[in-house]
């Protein structure tokens, strides 16, 4: 039940934009306001009909203007999630639910509001619900259209940080029952991080990146539409040997890296780069093959951001990496300047030039 969306459109913004969500994955749509995002998910939806536009889901379209097929809004099988939420005032939770069904159904509507945790709240109105409690609701009554797709247009934008962070979660465990395609509309790099499995990067109406985030996030290209730098850092190594599984052993400050598609001769001098969201921190040493780049140093600070996340600066030696983790994660952990952590570097299969030969002792 993939959804396929190709649009181009001259106004009211230039558009030439075409991805494809499959069943299951979540997919952000990055951008800076203005960039053709909110348009997109309109299109997808029916709320607006571009010059030239393709949107189908598992093969069926919703809108075709070749073949002059255009769905009206309460023929598509699709969820919305606006940014206001959109709720009726005058109704209650439950009754809201039951107001986007075809056949409303006090029973069907509190199951579906189980799913959200809003179980006990049902028969409260907006006013008397919080803001993510409004959220909730707003996505039990996209759910309750029995949509094939769900699109979601700058969710959490309505929140304080602290609630946006808890319904980070609920929509993480929410998504493992959902089989159809997610399209997620923000701004907010970090948390198109935590919650997509694949990013669109739009930049006046065009796709500047499309990949996993992993690829997105090695990608300067991207983070610079973005307004984002680069946040990694560059740890020294030596090569040490080459094995004879693809990898590469390096020295490094802190212990040995284990790095595929390392071409440099034992005996180089070589600088690694580590990009922080690429990096996991524990309290704990970690045992087990599956996780051989272990990295030991010492908290040397804290950044906090506007999102989601911070940025945690692993002191080794003289040197220094950088790990992104959320505000969650580093509570739980109790991080602190001065104590000691365990980094463990994912793959960096797919990070670019992630090794490179310093020559006669300057870094390139």
């Amino acid at each position: 039940m993939a959804l396929e969306v190709m649009v181009q459109a001259a106004s009211p913004i230039p558009l030439d934009i075409a991805f494809r969500v499959e069943p299951g994955e979540l997919l952000a749509l990055v951008g800076h306001s203005g960039s053709g995002k909110t348009t997109l998910l309109r299109s997808i939806a029916g709320l607006w009909r571009p010059e030239h536009a393709r949107v189908a889901v598992n093969g069926i379209p919703w809108l075709d203007t070749a073949a002059r097929v255009d769905l009206p809004v309460h023929r598509r099988a699709v969820g919305v999630v606006f940014q206001n939420y959109a709720l009726f005032p005058h109704m209650t939770a439950a009754q809201n639910v039951m107001a986007a069904m075809q056949a409303p159904d006090r029973a069907e509507a509190e199951r579906i509001l189980d799913l959200v945790n809003l179980h006990n709240l049902a028969d409260r109105r907006p006013a008397q619900l919080s803001g993510g409690q409004q959220q909730r609701v707003a996505v039990a009554r996209a759910l309750a259209r029995r949509p094939q797709a769900l699109l979601l247009d700058e969710p959490f934008s309505a929140v304080d940080r602290a609630t946006r962070e808890s319904l980070y979660g609920e929509i993480i465990a929410l998504r493992a029952s959902l089989a159809m395609p997610v399209v997620l509309v923000t701004h907010d790099m970090n948390e198109a991080q935590l919650l997509a499995d694949r990013m669109v990067v739009i930049d006046k109406g065009h796709t500047v990146r499309e990949g996993t985030t992993a690829e997105v996030m090695a990608d300067p290209d991207a983070l610079r539409a973005m307004g984002i730098r680069e946040v990694a850092a560059m740890l020294p190594a030596t090569v040490a040997e080459h094995l004879a599984d693809g990898l590469t052993r390096l020295d490094a400050p802190g212990g040995p890296l284990f790095l595929p598609g390392v071409t440099a001769a034992p005996g180089a001098s070589v600088r690694v780069r580590i990009m922080a969201h690429e990096v996991i921190l524990s309290r704990a040493r970690p045992e087990g093959l599956s996780a051989q780049n272990i990295i030991n140093g010492t908290v040397a600070r804290i950044v906090e951001g506007k999102g989601p996340a911070v940025t945690v600066h692993v002191a080794i030696g003289a040197h220094e990496i950088l790990a992104r983790i959320t505000r969650r994660a580093a509570a739980q952990l109790g991080l602190h300047p001065g104590e000691t952590v365990h980094a463990i570097v994912k793959s960096m299969s797919v990070a670019r030039d992630h090794v490179a030969r310093t020559i006669d002792g300057a870094h390139p």
